[in-house]
């Protein structure tokens, strides 16, 4: 049974109070970032709303594969931030990890909690993936082929889009539009977070937008979800990794794995280096 003692939830949550040394993941990140930018193709802040005509923060950016001789498999990157910080111009980085494989690598923005609901925030991912369906083959990309990988928030986000039903957002897209997904560190019941004053401050969930936005509540997707998080993280970071599989089975979420060293912020890196678990689990994916 979790345990909703405020205190006990805002330490389990409190990820920059748990790795002191959050900054310089962060600034290494955005390092990082700004070189990916500057040194590879990139298409950047073209906008996804549905009527064109979205916020600032409804836009993303198109990282295309190097030298693809033929439509590249779709990776989309959503960040994490807690839904209510971060920017999709902190995640950049993780596009070199993929488009020298042959991927082209889709990172989305979203606007952030609490200037939108929770439900507002995934219309919008789910938004973003439309476009992507619609608009990816002009940047080489193969819209029969997306994967979506996230990492904390974004793993959230990610297990939304692979829940989603596609065919009641347009007639025109996929039941499978989201072939797999890959949740890094991912929250999937969001109940917990509601009694978390750190988080929901913000989030400023109810009890029923907690149950409809969570996506350990829903029946098991048909396709398949890896779900990863870092050995050193929470135990409920931890708890929320192996919720997944037990509530959409072993066939929808075969792999489950913690990563031996990683916190919360050190396992998004570890899925953008060749040679780790992490990032081979995610080449995996668009392989399939």
């Amino acid at each position: 049974m979790t345990n909703y003692d405020p205190g006990y939830l805002d330490a389990q949550f409190n990820n920059r109070l748990r790795v002191p040394e959050f900054a310089t993941h962060f600034q290494r990140w955005q390092a990082d970032s700004a070189v990916a930018r500057n040194l590879q193709a990139c298409h950047l802040s073209l906008p996804y709303a549905a009527d064109g005509v979205g916020s600032a923060a409804e836009t993303l950016d198109v990282f295309p594969a190097e030298n693809a001789t033929k439509k590249a498999p779709v990776l989309v990157f959503i960040h994490g931030g807690y839904w209510r910080s971060l920017d999709k111009a902190d995640h950049s980085f993780v596009a070199s990890a993929f488009t020298p494989d042959g991927a082209c690598v889709v990172i989305p923005n979203y606007p952030l909690c609490p200037a939108v609901t929770m439900e507002e925030l995934v219309l919008t991912q789910v938004q973003a993936l439309a476009w992507v369906y619609r608009h990816i083959a002009k940047y080489g990309g193969d819209p029969k082929h997306i994967s979506v990988v996230g990492h904390s928030a974004g793993g959230h986000l990610a297990a939304m889009m692979l829940a989603c039903n596609w065919k009641k957002v347009g007639t025109d897209l996929p039941a499978n539009l989201v072939r797999n997904a890959l949740s890094i560190s991912g929250l999937h019941d969001l109940e917990p977070l509601r009694r978390s004053p750190y988080i929901q401050s913000d989030l400023r969930l109810s009890p029923d937008q907690a149950s409809r936005c969570s996506p350990a509540y829903f029946p098991a997707p048909k396709g398949q979800l890896t779900a990863l998080c870092g050995a050193d993280e929470s135990e409920e970071f931890r708890r929320q990794n192996r919720l997944i599989q037990q509530a959409w089975g072993k066939d929808c979420v075969p792999i489950c794995e913690e990563v031996a060293g990683a916190n919360h912020f050190s396992v998004l890196e570890a899925l953008c280096a060749p040679g780790q678990r992490a990032h081979a689990l995610a080449l995996n994916l668009l392989a399939k």
